[in-house]
């Protein structure tokens, strides 16, 4: 049977005290992204208050002048931090920027994390007293939800059940607001977002529900990802798929442009990117290398993939 849309799996299972119910929830969510590389996610730990709050405060932004969030551009971070303008970003291998505006929350780290890095301050938005207090508590959340979903992984791969907890926990992790502004004009070879895979362990989306994601099947076609209003969206990054040694699978995915009768309408997600920390290594686990399936990639830290990927996606000039 040929997947037509994404699978659904309920987080309920995982944090029950039942061994079935919770081996339920780690097979299929491990066969989901050995399959396709996505799963809509219910019973995370965002409530809809918390949602609703965070989108009324992203739009509020986004509605600000031009010239306003421009004052929260930090060339020199990136793109890390801050805002980050239309059409700066484009899919790796695409000259086109894509037709999207963005901001990026970063974490705020532990005192006692003892990280290896310093992460760049957050940027304080002026003009909105709460847009920075409600963007770090969704951040809280999705992180947290992202953990559990990572123990369930481990367990899958047949390693410790915390075996992420360390690495992503004070990760290098993003929570990135988008704005697809309404298409005013024929866009000349630029899409919302063009196809591309993630960079980090795993993707957790807000807004798919909107519209507009699709994700590419093993067989080369393109799906439509629908999740119910309260889902999250969640895949596998580059980095997952790099250490797993292709067994879990970073899939292609891309927001295509609405139908012409929707121009007009502006479209906002916000995907959580769980990175890890910057000295965890991804090099191929023994445990994903067989004789059916020998080592793919050279060793590598998080860090130093993650710097060759911002120069590929045009963030960082070097």
């Amino acid at each position: 049977m040929s997947i037509t849309n994404i699978p659904s799996v309920n987080l309920s299972d995982f944090l029950s005290e039942d061994p079935k119910r919770k081996q339920k929830f780690v097979n299929e969510i491990g066969s989901a992204y050995e399959e396709i590389g996505f799963v809509a996610l219910n019973h995370h730990f965002l409530d809809k208050k918390l949602v609703d709050e965070l989108y009324s405060q992203v739009k509020a932004f986004f509605d600000l002048p031009e010239g306003t969030k421009k004052k929260y551009e930090r060339e020199d971070l990136g793109g890390q931090r801050g805002y980050v303008s239309f059409g700066k970003e484009h899919a790796k291998g695409k000259k086109e920027g894509d037709l999207k505006e963005f901001w990026h929350f970063g974490q705020e780290p532990d005192k006692d994390a003892k990280l290896t890095e310093k992460y760049p301050e957050n940027i304080e938005v002026k003009e909105l007293p709460k847009f920075n207090e409600v963007g770090m508590e969704a951040y809280r959340m999705l992180e947290k939800t992202g953990i559990y979903v990572l123990r369930a992984l481990a367990l899958y791969l047949g390693l410790n059940e915390y075996y992420f907890d360390h690495w992503a926990s004070n990760g290098n992790s993003i929570l990135r607001p988008i704005h697809y502004p309404p298409i005013e004009t024929e866009p000349k070879g630029a899409v919302r977002a063009g196809a591309h895979g993630d960079i980090n362990l795993i993707t957790l989306l807000m807004g798919a529900s909107a519209g507009g994601l699709q994700v590419k099947r093993k067989d080369g076609e393109w799906i439509d990802a629908k999740p119910k209003e309260d889902e999250l969206v969640i895949n596998v990054g580059d980095m997952l798929e790099r250490h797993t040694n292709n067994k879990l699978r970073s899939t292609i995915h891309r927001v295509v442009n609405p139908p012409k009768e929707e121009w007009d309408k502006p479209r906002y997600s916000i995907p959580f990117f769980l990175h890890p920390r910057s000295d965890m290594r991804l090099d191929c686990l023994e445990e994903c290398i067989d004789e059916d399936n020998p080592k793919q990639y050279e060793d590598i830290t998080a860090g130093e993939f993650l710097h060759q990927r911002l120069v590929e996606i045009g963030l960082i000039k070097e």
